[in-house]
């Protein structure tokens, strides 16, 4: 009996998913991907990242989620929860360029009816100011989104 128990709970074991380490490579493309499930993994990933930086991955991702959604009441409230979450992580450390860059990208890309566009000009102050410090992968992730923006661009770096 209890090896029949050792292996059913093995076997269950076995068929959990595998909880992923967070990448920042992988998350930016999760982020320009359209992906509902991907966004979800990545979100799950997120257990596994500094508690710091937590915050602000999540909030994009639920934003990022927000777009994803079929129903306005759903994409309102991903959005909000993202942003709350987005901006305290802000609060805690106003001075991560990569959350910057990360509010950027979706103030741009944000309808106008939730009124997310008041820092474009700040954090693109403050990305270009700090590009060179990020790390590659943040780098690589914001030269990539230059090619469809309207407020970074190539030259700025």
């Amino acid at each position: 009996m209890l090896i029949y128990g050792l292996l059913i709970t093995a076997g269950l074991a076995a068929g959990a998913p595998v909880q992923q380490k967070f990448e920042k490579a992988e998350f930016y493309s999760i982020m320009k991907s359209g992906d509902l499930t991907a966004v979800e993994n990545e979100m799950a990933a997120l257990d596994n990242a500094p508690a710091k930086e937590k915050d602000g991955y999540t909030g994009a991702l639920l934003m990022k989620k927000a777009g994803l959604m079929k129903k306005p009441k759903d994409r309102l409230k991903f959005f909000k929860e993202g942003r709350i979450k987005l901006e305290t992580a802000l609060v805690a450390d106003n001075e991560n360029t990569e959350f910057h860059f990360l509010r950027l990208a979706i103030e741009e890309h944000a309808p106008k009816i939730v009124k997310y566009h008041a820092d474009i000009d700040r954090d693109k102050a403050l990305v270009i100011k700090n590009f060179k410090n990020l790390s590659q992968a943040v780098q690589h992730a914001i030269l990539d989104y230059c090619s469809n923006s309207k407020v970074l661009h190539r030259e700025d770096f």
